[in-house]
């Protein structure tokens, strides 16, 4: 997915820039970048990979050539950034937090017009260089970001550093957040709020989906008013987001234990314990503890001296041993033991299904399964969640392709909770990954939990509805 970070103030705002954008660090992997702006010295930017290394690390020894009182910085899990552009616009600097499916071809109308690409990185072209030509078409900036609206399928919101303050600019849609801080001497935008409490920032409010803010040191200025409708991507509560983050005013760590109380107070299995798979399988099992009125335990623990976020490297078979190597099981509390044990999600099913070996190698005597979403039944066309690949990836869809002979068959029937295919297909994922029992989180008691009236969150990935961001511009500018 990714996350961005930018601040302004009277002041220089390196130190800021720095922590800010390390408080995103949990919402991407690959590379990280930032950039500053003065008067004097203009420009200066510095990317690094963190597919090897952590954000600090990377970024503390270049900290000395930063100067100014604005700048932004990204935590990515696409291309290097940001990107750093000299047009009719002035300069800028644009740092992006995209999902562009259609990247190949608004390239191949933008070659057709003798623009080209800079920034190619292993061959493939760099989705942010394209927002910016996009953006370089408009006369202003408001209409060249709303170019990239009307061009782009999937989303994207974006941070630009210009030489006069820093523009926001919300996915058209809102599917990923930015939220404005604000102390008595500076600016904040960021993707998590968790970015503001310990460099002094009070969240001021977050920008609106397809609205477009500027940030000066003094102020904030409103460029375009939010759309009408907004799709909030659901799975920021769900797993993104950190725990003490809050969107659309709604904390993280909130709505994880809502649901986990919910699904809690309906289960009638008896259990001894329940624990969390850590980071984010944790406020939901604490949830769920109060809601079945059973014992939280720490029966599993994340080593966080050596992993102190998710580390993603490109190989599966690494990914796989990573995935393991990060969590340490507590064989005092899991011996003898019925378990329940809450995660926020099935993809695959590969690293589950090791935890799962592991709690009996420990010796509990049942091991059950509480997800804190419903069954990842589509793939989401939307936001880069997940490494998959393909549909098929997902251990619904090969269920239902083993079942019917087509991964998309029935999937109306299969995403329904309750309905015989629903059923059959949990039983499989369960015996699948040798659970005692399986089950998912309602979507109704995700979308109360999260407080959202159901049509502005996003929730494509489980029951395959939401509104396309192209549809969404149409339907709002018909006379384009």
């Amino acid at each position: 997915m990714g996350g961005f970070f930018g601040a302004i103030s009277d002041k220089p705002c390196v130190n800021d820039l720095f922590y800010g954008t390390d408080y995103n660090s949990h919402l991407g992997t690959k590379r990280a970048g930032m950039v500053t702006f003065d008067p004097l010295m203009g420009f200066n930017r510095t990317i690094h990979s963190l597919e090897r290394d952590y954000f600090r690390s990377k970024f503390e020894d270049d900290l000395d050539k930063f100067v100014g009182n604005q700048g932004i910085g990204v935590i990515s899990d696409t291309d290097p950034q940001p990107i750093i552009v000299n047009s009719h616009l002035g300069r800028y600097a644009v740092v992006t937090v995209a999902k562009i499916n259609n990247l190949r071809d608004i390239a191949a109308e933008l070659l057709a017009e003798r623009m080209h690409f800079s920034e190619l990185s292993a061959n493939t072209i760099n989705q942010t260089e394209l927002v910016a030509l996009l953006i370089n078409m408009g006369e202003t900036f408001v209409e060249g970001i709303n170019l990239v609206y009307k061009k782009i399928k999937g989303s994207c919101s974006m941070l630009i550093l210009t030489e006069d303050g820093i523009i926001a600019a919300r996915d058209y849609l809102g599917r990923t957040p930015i939220i404005i801080g604000k102390r008595d001497d500076a600016y904040a935008a960021a993707s998590e709020t968790s970015a503001f409490p310990n460099l002094g920032y009070e969240r001021l409010r977050d920008v609106g989906p397809g609205e477009i803010v500027r940030l000066r040191a003094n102020g904030m200025e409103v460029l375009q008013k939010p759309a009408k409708r907004m799709q909030i991507c659901s799975f920021l509560w769900v797993y993104y987001g950190f725990p003490a983050s809050d969107y659309e005013g709604i904390n993280v760590e909130y709505v994880r234990e809502a649901a986990g109380r919910a699904m809690g107070a309906e289960d009638v299995t008896c259990a001894d314990c329940v624990c969390g798979i850590p980071d984010s399988g944790v406020g939901h099992a604490l949830g769920y503890a109060e809601g079945h009125a059973i014992p939280y335990r720490r029966a599993v623990l994340k080593y966080t001296p050596t992993w102190p976020r998710s580390f993603t490297p490109g190989n599966q078979s690494r990914r796989d041993l990573v995935a393991k190597m990060k969590l340490i099981p507590n064989q005092a509390i899991l011996n003898g033991k019925r378990v329940v044990f809450c995660d926020d999600s099935i993809v695959r099913g590969t690293q589950l299904r090791d935890n799962v070996r592991t709690f009996y190698d420990c010796g509990a005597r049942e091991v059950h399964a509480r997800i804190s979403c419903p069954p990842l039944v589509y793939g989401c066309p939307f936001i880069g969640f997940t490494s998959s690949k393909s549909d098929l990836e997902l251990i619904t869809r090969q269920i239902i392709r083993d079942f019917e002979g087509d991964d998309s068959a029935k999937l109306d029937l299969y995403s329904a909770t309750g309905t015989p295919e629903y059923e059959r297909m949990v039983k499989e994922i369960a015996r699948r990954l040798n659970l005692t029992t399986l089950q998912f989180s309602k979507i109704e008691h995700l979308v109360e939990s999260i407080g959202l009236p159901k049509c502005r969150i996003c929730t494509h990935c489980f029951d395959g509805t939401g509104c396309h961001p192209d549809d969404a511009y149409r339907l709002d500018h018909p006379d384009e």
